[in-house]
Order: structure tokens, then sequence, then C-alpha cells
């Protein structure tokens, strides 16, 4: 299934995908909420509810009309978390090399995460940044999962029956604030917690069987052979796929629920794929040819990702009219 969150007279409602048009699922089974958290708190007995509503469209699509006049929102407009992993050995790689560093040897021993903004959560549209976000305006190209229940200690065999599905995920850089303050070795945070982008719309596992792949040799969890790519302004800019991952998104569950709670709603990304942001895009670029121009987003970008069965993730980067700085507040 595709599941959706969007907005329609100043309400926001929960609705599914099917045929490329979006039916309302309370209107169609009044027993399933109207929003996404209450939904994905409901566990599978509402994920079998959509089910048979999705069945029962494609069965005979005159028993509901598709809504029309909407604004597609984030598929979890309000994630309870926004957890970030850092899963793709190439990515990391290829940033420290950039950097004239070696590979660290603590990326092949666990997985780690960081948590961002669940506050600052966008979908489809524009995506409004101040000024200081334009010093080096990134974006970063990731698959992120939603946790469909609650849960402990989980051992990463088990781990994949906790995702509700997963989505694309578009971790926004502000790369001037980011740097500044992990200098401190503290962070990443204000230059990360502005925007974080997900959608279109929350696929469910099922939907992806045919693109499992096995985990990379030594690791335990799903995998799925889906191509990953992002445009600016129509031009390719990253290309990769999630069967890269080297840490599976079960690895990843285990170490986040490990003595504690996750709840339904909890958003995990898997990190940026490999080639999949400026920074390390424009890293490579100056190693291989001193004389490359370093590419950062601008305000009208517009931003597309594409990933195979998860659809594409529009946005336009918009700059917000003011002088207001943070980094002109510096002391020093």
């Amino acid at each position: 299934m595709k599941l959706v969150s969007y907005s329609q007279d100043k309400k926001i409602h929960l609705g599914i995908m099917v045929h490329n048009s979006i039916y309302n699922l309370n209107a169609i089974n009044e027993l399933i909420p109207n929003d996404m958290a209450t939904f994905l708190e409901g566990g599978q007995s509402m994920m079998d509810k959509a089910k048979l509503v999705e069945t029962s469209i494609l069965n005979d699509s005159s028993i509901a009309t598709p809504i029309s006049n909407f604004n597609l929102l984030a598929p979890v407009p309000k994630p309870s978390s926004c957890r970030d992993g850092y899963a793709f050995r190439q990515h990391v790689a290829s940033a420290r090399k950039n950097r004239k560093l070696d590979m660290i040897p603590e990326f092949d021993q666990y997985p780690i995460f960081y948590f961002t903004n669940h506050n600052a959560i966008q979908g489809p549209g524009d995506i409004e940044c101040m000024p200081d976000h334009f010093e080096k305006l990134d974006f970063e190209l990731e698959v992120a999962v939603v946790i469909g229940k609650k849960g402990r200690n989980i051992s990463a065999k088990d781990a994949d029956s906790y995702i509700a599905g997963y989505m694309i995920m578009n971790d926004m850089s502000a790369r001037t604030l980011q740097m500044e303050e992990m200098i401190l070795n503290l962070g990443p945070a204000k230059g990360k917690d502005f925007s974080t982008v997900i959608g279109p719309w929350l696929v469910t596992p099922d939907e992806l069987e045919p693109y499992k792949v096995p985990a990379k040799p030594n690791h335990v969890g799903n995998n799925y052979n889906l191509t990953m790519s992002c445009k600016v302004n129509g031009i390719e800019v990253s290309r990769g796929n999630m069967a890269d991952m080297d840490w599976t998104f079960a690895e990843i569950i285990e170490r986040c629920a490990y003595g504690v709670d996750i709840y339904p709603g909890d958003v995990i990304g898997s990190g940026t794929v490999g080639t999949g942001c400026f920074l390390e895009l424009n890293g490579t670029g100056l190693l291989n040819d001193p004389s490359f121009k370093p590419q950062w987003l601008q305000d009208g970008d517009t931003v597309d990702m594409e990933i195979t069965g998860l659809g594409v993730l529009n946005n336009t980067i918009k700059k917000v009219d003011t002088n207001f700085s943070i980094l002109a507040l510096k002391k020093i």
C-alpha cells in the first residue's frame, strides 16, 4: 500500500493511493482514523483494514470517489521522533578521503545514528531557508523507515517486523553551520535542525518484496535493490542504490531500541547514499581537479529525489526575506 497524509480545507487527513488517485480511508471505513499517528498506533489491525479498502477499490473503483484539491504533506507529519543513521560505507569513505582522512574502522563495528528535529519535518513543496542556511546549503539523498509498533531491546533478526513502511528522505544540511559547531564535538545540531523532508508517501514492506536482495556479508536484515537518484534543476547530480547499505535498517533498529522504547511513528533515516550530497561530490571534484567549481543549493532551485518503488519527492528551495543571521552573532 501507499499511504499519504494530505491537507484539505485546512485539515490534515489520511489517505491511500490507488491507481494514482488518493482516497480518504476514513470516508470509506469509519473505523480507520483520519490521521497517520493514530493509524500507526493501531498496528497491524489498522494496516489490515486499510488493505481491505485498497482491495475493494481495486476490485470496484466505483465504491469511492478520489479526493481533489488537496496538498500532499509528509506521510508522517508529526513523527514521535526522528533519527538518522550512517549506513552507506561508500559515502563515509569518500567524504573522509576528500578530507585526506583514513576510513574510520569503527564504522564497521556498529551502526550509529543521531537525533534530528522531529518538529521540522516537511513533505513535498517549498523548503524555506534562512540566509545562514544558504552558506553551503546541501541535500542528502536517503531512504527512511517508519516504526509501526512499540518495542525495546529488539534483536536485528526480529527488527524488520517493526517497520510499517519506507519513504524517501532528504536530510537538508547547512554545511557552514554544521562544520563550525562540530569543531566543538557536539552535533550535528543547528546545521541540521531546520528541515528534514520525507515523502511523498509511506510504502508498506509487501510492495518491496520483488526488489529484495541479501544483506551484505556478516549483516542481518532485509535489503532492497532500489535505484536512488537526485536531480537539481532537472540535472541528475546523484545516483546510488539502497542495496549498497552496509548496515541494514534491522541492525540500526537493534541499536536504537537498546535500553529504550521505540514507538509507532518514529522515523529512522538510512544516512546518505554514496554520491548523495554536494559535500561529497564537491570534495571528490576538488580532489580530482583543483579548478573544479563547487555547487550548493540556491534560492529557487528544484530538488527531485526518486527511489524505485518509493516515488518522487519534489521540493523547491525558497529564501526567507530577512537579514537575521546567527553566524553574525559570533563573539570573535
